[in-house]
């Protein structure tokens, strides 16, 4: 088995033992090297974007695990893949946005298209970056943004998971008429997929189709 180098730019300790298993059960020959900054998506979110001082430190980083010889970057942040972008033109190893896959997938599923989130710093990136991939697939279509203002501060400050995730499904409940497709724009959000089974549309999350979408990348 031929063996493959990974680098993952995380920013935040949650991801990296979920990501750890995904890679493990779908790409079992990939070498991993994390390099975690949760500086970075507290930055994001008390600014409402990626600062140039955040675009400054993901490119150090991209630049750093593109000199340890890795095979792929990839990202794991939605909230800075605007800033992965940028730094994926520093240097000649591939990057892949963890939700790339996602976008590609809901654009294909419909025209009218959901995008979930619980930080309002994700929606801005995950509604440009479902554009994008329309436009490279020549469709049309139309994002409805879905921000569960509040949310997060009731899982992250009040440590009340089951009260966060109904808030979530509440707000999915009341616009899923109108939708073809929803997007959980934040890869922490997969937690939520068991509790959903009264949404009767399609729920993409972004973890396990970024990681089979890397495999694709490495020619696997």
């Amino acid at each position: 088995m031929v063996t493959k180098k990974i680098a993952i730019v995380h920013t935040s300790f949650v991801s990296v033992e979920d990501l750890k298993q995904l890679f493990a059960e779908i790409i079992p020959e990939a070498k991993l090297t994390h390099i975690v900054d949760d500086s970075l998506l507290a930055e994001v979110m008390e600014n409402g974007y990626a600062t140039p001082q955040v675009i400054k430190r993901v490119c150090d980083y991209y630049v750093n695990a593109d000199s340890l010889g890795v095979d792929a970057i990839f990202n794991q942040c939605s909230s800075v893949g605007e800033a992965a972008d940028v730094a994926s033109k520093l240097i000649k190893t591939p990057v892949l946005k963890v939700d790339e896959a996602m976008a590609e997938e809901a654009v294909k599923l419909g025209g009218r298209i959901a995008v979930v989130a619980t930080v309002a710093s994700t929606m801005g990136p995950s509604t440009r970056l479902v554009k994008s991939k329309a436009k490279e697939a020549g469709k049309n279509v139309e994002i409805l943004e879905c921000l569960v203002d509040g949310a997060l501060k009731v899982l992250m400050q009040e440590g009340d998971r089951a009260k966060h995730n109904q808030l979530v499904k509440e707000k999915m409940l009341s616009v899923q008429d109108d939708v073809d497709v929803f997007v959980l724009a934040q890869g922490s959000m997969v937690v939520l997929v068991p509790e959903l089974t009264d949404i009767k549309k399609p729920v993409l999350t972004s973890p396990r189709l970024g990681v089979k979408k890397m495999r694709q990348v490495l020619g696997l």
